[in-house]
């Protein structure tokens, strides 16, 4: 039996928390929960099915309740994503998914507020005092659907061109547990493989295809149905689990299910990510500049 979930942590319950291969902290700080999960040995990626690197998990109260632009968790987690990050460079910000669909538009919305600043060089950027803003490059991509490209193609074109120093990508994720959602936000440095929360897997973006580093960040917004009903129902053998199975996906048709509060969630989540991550990327410059700026 084979539970859908993109989160490290979830994948390290399932598994067992005793893992072998799996280095595991966690600390409470600033008013949210970071549990830091690296995995180290080829054992551990088969078991968990999650590449080598480090998973940061940031646990937050529901950003349907309260969130704030000026909120000081954003410097936490912009911290966070800082320390996956080169010290300096181009970094291209990918912000990936639908805008057509809420549940996977997580991408493109974070990304439409990330301050873009590779054209700020120069006379322009001494006489503006903006001299130290961080070069960066953002890019939605659309999915295959809309665009009849792979967002793999896309990306490695791009990048190719104007040869960064790494790439961040943004996208929704799926969790095992409805209570994860919108309160869950994940950063790694493994890369991300598009679709594949809802099963729909593409072309990997990492290291590897890109050739750069890829951050990946993303806030689960999505439960697999047939994993929702498992922990549900309490399901105990094969059997049970393959008849739920066709139950849930008939004639192969899967399902997912998202909070009825989903426009709210995206909204705010992208909010998070893309403050977060401008927090990260212009250390030299203060929270309410970066807010001006925007």
């Amino acid at each position: 039996m084979q539970l859908r979930t993109d989160l490290a942590v979830e994948a390290r319950e399932i598994a067992g928390e005793e893992l072998s291969g799996v280095e595991y902290t966690s600390e409470s700080t600033g008013g949210i929960q970071i549990e830091k999960m690296i995995v180290k040995t080829d054992k551990a990626v088969r078991t968990l099915r999650k590449e080598r690197g480090t998973y940061i998990t940031i646990e937050l109260p529901p950003l349907t309740d309260d969130f704030k632009d000026t909120d000081e968790r954003l410097l936490s987690i912009g911290e966070e994503i800082r320390k996956l990050l080169p010290v300096n460079g181009l970094v291209l910000v990918v912000g990936l998914g639908n805008t057509q669909i809420t549940p996977d538009a997580l991408g493109p919305r974070a990304a439409s507020q990330i301050l873009a600043t590779r054209h700020i060089r120069g006379e322009l950027a001494r006489s503006t005092g903006l001299d130290k803003l961080r070069p960066v490059a953002v890019l939605t991509t659309g999915v295959t659907g809309q665009t009849g490209i792979e967002t793999g193609e896309y990306i490695c074109s791009i990048v190719k061109k104007l040869r960064p120093n790494a790439i961040v990508a943004i996208d929704a994720l799926a969790s095992r547990r409805l209570a994860r959602l919108g309160c869950t936000m994940q950063i790694s440095d493994t890369g991300i493989a598009p679709g594949a929360g809802v099963g729909n897997h593409r072309t990997k973006i990492n290291n590897e295809t890109m050739g750069v580093p890829v951050i990946a960040i993303g806030v689960p917004t999505v439960v697999d149905a047939s994993t929702l009903a498992f922990d549900l129902l309490n399901i105990e053998n094969e059997q049970e689990w393959q008849t739920l199975l066709q139950t849930l996906s008939p004639n192969g048709r899967s399902m997912i299910v998202t909070p009825k509060e989903i426009d709210l969630l995206i909204g705010r989540a992208a909010k998070l990510i893309s403050m977060s991550l401008n927090c990260a990327l212009h250390e030299d410059f203060e929270l309410s500049d970066i807010l001006s700026l925007i």
